[in-house]
């Protein structure tokens, strides 16, 4: 049995409760022999700036470089709002983004049945939900130069952020598009603002001509981002595959995470390039909810979004689809069952911590391999 090597980055915040769920489930995998993981932990974020006064070590990164795949929870908090910008917990997310060139982002929003009720819009607009986004990572107006801050004298200041992307970035994040939307319902919507930025020209442009060159089988619609946002909201349901840029994905994927309930219930999976000698690509996984620190260290964090990262993990990057799904499974009988975390609880629910609710799972999982 091939081992693949993990490396866990907990984080901050509620990132080392939700991991230790996932620690907990490897354990148990590893221990039943259905499958190998050697795993090493590492420090990102604030907890890495206290110890080491930067956001991530060279260390962590060449342990990142050298794994199959990395798992992390979550980075930040107030406690770090003084500390340097180019050092802040954020540093340490968007170096490993760009180091491993880790250019395709990866957001499923998907609604399970028992938890139709619990977002805010109407149970028929949500339930059945099942939808991607995809949002370019490693290009446009957060990487994009100059990026600074001008003193202009007599209290006045100039911020600049600058979008950028080149033809090969827009190519690369629209193959991985179509390609997801191939194995999905063949459909895939582009979004950007093509009506006031150059860069969104360039970008419907560019995503036109491979989905006409490559990608004819699949369906292809232009949105506006912002007329998207709109949409999300309105019918969600008429969505498969969103493919959008770096600023556009981060707002629209947020929206996207709201309509299923909760941020606690959501994965993502950020993937490098295949290498074309390994048939292996750079990724990292982590849940879509950030590090809460209101809730931190007591007990009430949702473990689900970190479990389902840990299974795009089996799916994306070790070829375990069927056991992801049975991840997937054991969630939504756990669901069905009414047992809930806080942020998901309804009326006749049984509200349990994050370990209860991280053993509730592992149970159902159990059930499914005996």
């Amino acid at each position: 049995m091939t081992t693949h090597k993990l490396l866990l980055l907990p984080g901050d915040g509620i990132g080392p409760e939700v991991m230790a769920e996932v620690k907990r489930l490897i354990d148990w995998l590893n221990a039943q022999g259905i499958a190998k993981f050697e795993t090493e932990t590492g420090l990102v974020g604030g907890c890495s700036y206290d110890a080491d006064k930067v956001a991530i070590t060279d260390k962590t990164v060449a342990l990142a470089k050298a794994a199959d795949a990395i798992i992390l929870g979550a980075v930040g908090g107030p406690k770090w709002d003084p500390v340097p910008f180019d050092v802040r917990p954020e540093a340490g997310l968007l170096r490993l983004r760009k180091d491993l060139e880790l250019f395709a982002n990866l957001r499923p929003a998907i609604c399970y049945p028992a938890l139709a009720d619990s977002s805010s819009l109407k149970r028929e607009i949500v339930e059945g939900l099942d939808l991607m986004i995809v949002r370019e990572l490693t290009g446009g107006v957060y990487f994009g130069e100059p990026k600074e801050i001008t003193d202009l004298g007599n209290g006045q200041k100039r911020a600049v952020d600058t979008q950028v992307y080149e033809t090969y970035e827009i190519e690369r994040i629209a193959r991985v598009a179509f390609e997801l939307a191939r194995k999905r319902r063949n459909k895939v919507t582009s979004m950007e603002k093509r009506n006031v930025m150059k860069s969104g020209l360039l970008w419907n442009e560019v995503v036109t001509r491979v989905h006409a060159n490559e990608y004819k089988d699949v369906e292809l619609e232009h949105q506006l981002a912002d007329s998207g946002g709109m949409q999300l909201v309105r019918r969600p349901k008429q969505f498969d595959v969103i493919v959008t840029d770096n600023l556009f994905g981060d707002v629209l994927s947020d929206i996207a995470a709201m309509l299923t309930g909760s941020l606690g219930m959501l994965p993502s999976a950020s993937l490098g390039a295949v290498d074309a000698k390994t048939g292996k690509r750079s990724a990292l996984y982590e849940p879509v909810h950030g590090s809460a620190p209101d809730i931190a260290g007591k007990g009430l964090a949702n473990p689900v979004a970190m479990l389902t990262s840990f299974g795009m993990a089996l799916r994306y990057s070790f070829d375990m689809g069927k056991l992801a799904d049975s991840i997937d499974k054991a969630i939504a009988n756990v669901l069905d069952q009414g047992i809930r975390t806080g942020d998901i609880k309804s009326e006749g629910s049984k509200v349990v911590s994050t370990t209860q609710m991280g053993e509730a799972i592992l149970k159902e999982i159990q059930k499914l391999h005996a």
